[in-house]
């Protein structure tokens, strides 16, 4: 199934299609002319699909598929093979839904009856229960009915967006059959927990049990929406109300009771998904009023989750968070609650970082090295959680972000005046500017400008000259990643437009030119690079009136702006002509983007202090860049700069420029100097002036190229 033949297959079947609906977009009777035309031969192409990926029918050539290696689409080769099927399978249900369900569903409904009888094949007595299959043929019929349960349950998750949206109604008898049956898995898994039996064939079935019960939650996921909407629609019809709530009570009740330490990861972990979703999603009002959530809020608090690997433990963590942040859904907001969700939500906060709670006193942890170690886990651990949760809340309703921040402000303090003590130890300082940074990115409103000024004022007096230069000389990737955070919290602040920001510009600018850029500038640290430059060009698209003070009357009377802090202006341009000379192509495509965006918005190019000091530097390091084809994936963006540069003056740039670029040329003679001269036509407009610099730059490296292949002194060059 997996040469190529196979997948040139599938890949022809899925552009005709694409070409298809593209033809008919927004034409019903296109549509239905498709159907009627194509319909029996999707309908077998379906079959053939669904036929070619079951080992029911095809386990020999399965079993060869390797299910543990990941690709550089982190897919393992299986993966990758069911991905394709299901995709084209998918495609096709988007004009015949009904059909491609009905043919999914059928081998669905078989495989489900064998995977729900199996309960009464278990055997119990004083050892552990196991599952009584013991016939070879009979393990491997099971094993290829589980392997083709979870295949078709993410087939059939594949075709939720086909059941919502004006779809709802239309098939909400069909969606409420699948999502009981998907519920009924579930629950049906979490209660006869056959994940934990043993068997003959133990280590393949426990497989794929496991896999089986992972891919039924999983497969509710995308059925979310449908959720949504039910519970909308069923607000004025209180008997489809009571079948809602029941179903996701039920639905709730099994899936809670899978973070156990005791359950497989995997299966915790796409609870946990579901969860999440559920939760973001659907957001009834009602959920603190279930016990299993209750329960859930109770033993979190409590630690009882600590055993679960992290991941995990952030996904439940968020949900719980989030469903006292996120206004419920049908809800009008007089009747949200959110005295008491605030009030629940702090008290929850405090309980989840209680320990990083009791670092209240500082002075207990100042040269106290002990101390200090024991509270290195503590912050790791809380900040962590915290960070999740600010982030979870990034883009949501300010009153999900006023809670989150009233929740933590006792935390931020803590956080703030722990700081100093760490300022040595970069793995600590790594999680408690990742915190800040999430801070600002999410809440930075809430926290309020006095604060948001205090913190910043805390970092910059900490990080002086030395300490940064002591933080860059790790050679820790948490030290590289500390300065990254400090310095993407700084492009923050640059962007604010409040006066009580700008008072931090002298300081920011010097802490990037003459403290962090000096040492970069003689390291690759891309990374690092990136971040600064991306600094200092919000630093000037935001701040432009910092460097060039003027008003819109001035621009009326075309007079030019006053320059101030000119030193400071030219150190960062000089800073991005340095760049421009190193290899990195991701920093050199970066600001010469940068410099576009600065000319687009500022007219950058037409000021008097880059036109007369440095358009020449600048034009004559990108010819230089062209000529060597040293950058030649950003050929076309150099060229478009030079021409921008060069049309504030094109006399100026043939006149003047051409001639002194050559001049400083070596291993040129005269008359190649001055063919190339006559040869770049002074045009004026774009395509022209693109084709006359690409034929300069190839004679010029051809007379280069002719040159160093004559005898010594055969040339004299000028």
């Amino acid at each position: 199934p997996t040469n190529d033949g196979f997948y040139n297959c599938l890949d022809i079947w899925s552009t005709f299609l694409d070409y298809l609906f593209t033809k008919a977009k927004g034409r019903p009777s296109e549509i239905q002319a498709i159907i009627d035309r194509y319909k029996d031969a999707l309908m077998s192409l379906v079959s053939h699909i669904l036929q070619k990926l079951q080992f029911k029918y095809n386990q020999t050539q399965l079993e060869e598929l390797d299910d543990e290696t990941l690709d550089y689409d982190e897919e393992t080769e299986w993966q990758h093979f069911l991905r394709h099927c299901l995709e084209l399978v998918a495609k096709v249900a988007e004009i015949l839904t009904a059909e491609t369900f009905q043919i999914l569903y059928t081998p669905f409904q078989e495989a489900m009856h064998i995977y729900f009888e199996l309960e009464r094949h278990i055997a119990t007595g004083t050892e552990k229960r196991r599952l009584n299959i013991r016939g070879e043929n009979d393990c491997r019929r099971l094993h290829c009915s589980l392997r083709d349960l979870s295949s078709l349950l993410q087939g059939l998750g594949r075709l939720a967006d086909h059941f919502i949206a004006e779809k709802f109604r239309e098939r909400f008898s069909d969606g409420h059959v699948l999502i009981e049956r998907l519920v009924n898995m579930v629950v049906y898994g979490s209660r006869v927990k056959l994940f934990e039996l043993t068997s003959t064939e133990q280590s393949v079935l426990q497989t794929d049990l496991i896999e089986v019960h992972a891919q039924a939650l999983a497969a509710i996921k995308p059925f979310c929406h449908w959720l949504l909407q039910f519970y909308n629609e069923s607000s004025s019809y209180p008997d489809q109300r009571l079948k809602f709530t029941e179903m996701l009570t039920t639905l709730l009740g099994a899936v809670t009771r899978l973070f156990d330490q005791s359950i497989p990861d995997k299966i915790s972990h796409s609870a946990a998904h579901l969860l999440s979703s559920l939760v973001s999603t659907v957001r009834p009002n009602f959920l603190l009023q279930v016990p299993c959530i209750q329960g859930l809020y109770n033993s979190a608090s409590q630690g009882v989750y600590r055993g679960c690997i992290q991941e995990i433990q952030l996904l439940l963590y968020r949900s719980l968070s989030l469903y006292l942040l996120l206004p419920w859904n049908n809800v009008p907001d007089a009747e949200q609650d959110w005295a008491s969700r605030a009030s629940h939500h702090q008290t929850f906060c405090h309980q989840m970082a209680a320990p990083l709670l009791h670092l209240k006193d500082t002075s207990m942890l100042i040269n106290n090295k002990v101390a200090q170690e024991e509270a290195k886990p503590v912050l790791h651990t809380c900040l962590r959680l915290l960070v999740d949760w600010v982030e979870g809340v990034s883009g949501e309703v300010v009153k999900a972000k006023q809670i989150c921040y009233q929740s933590m402000a006792d935390i931020v303090n803590i956080t703030l005046n722990v700081f100093p003590v760490f300022i040595h130890q970069p793995e600590v300082l790594e999680d408690i500017l990742a915190f800040f940074l999430a801070l600002f990115q999410s809440c930075r409103v809430q926290m309020g400008i006095p604060f948001t000024e205090q913190t910043i004022q805390t970092f910059m007096a900490l990080f002086n000259k030395e300490q940064l230069a002591e933080t860059l000389s790790h050679e820790s990737g948490a030290a590289h990643r500390v300065i990254e955070k400090f310095l993407k919290i700084l492009q923050i602040i640059v962007q604010e437009p409040g006066a009580s920001f700008k008072r931090f510009l002298p300081s920011i600018i010097n802490i990037c030119i003459e403290y962090i850029y000096p040492v970069l500038a003689q390291r690759p640290s891309p990374d690092m690079k990136q971040v600064l430059y991306e600094l200092l060009h919000e630093l000037l698209m935001n701040n432009w009136r910092y460097f060039f003070k003027g008003s819109v009357l001035t621009a009326l009377n075309s007079k030019e702006e006053t320059l101030e802090n000119e030193q400071q202006f030219v150190a960062i341009m000089q800073s991005y002509g340095q760049s421009f000379l190193q290899t990195d192509i991701t920093v050199f495509r970066q600001n010469l983007e940068s410099l576009e965006k600065l000319n687009s918005k500022w007219r950058l190019y037409k000021k008097p202090i880059f036109y007369s000091g440095m358009q020449t530097q600048f034009m004559n390091v990108l010819l230089q860049v062209l000529v060597h084809k040293s950058h030649d994936l950003l050929q076309e963006e150099i060229v478009v700069t030079v021409y921008n540069m060069a049309s504030v003056d094109f006399d100026r740039f043939y006149g003047e420029f051409l001639p002194q670029f050559l001049t400083g040329c070596e291993r040129l003679d005269g008359t190649q100097k001055n063919m190339l001269t006559s040869n770049f036509k002074p045009e004026k407009d774009l395509p022209t002036f693109t084709q006359s610099l690409q034929r300069f730059v190839n004679d010029l490296r051809y007379y280069r190229l002719l040159n160093t292949g004559l005898p010594e002194g055969s040339v004299q060059f000028s």
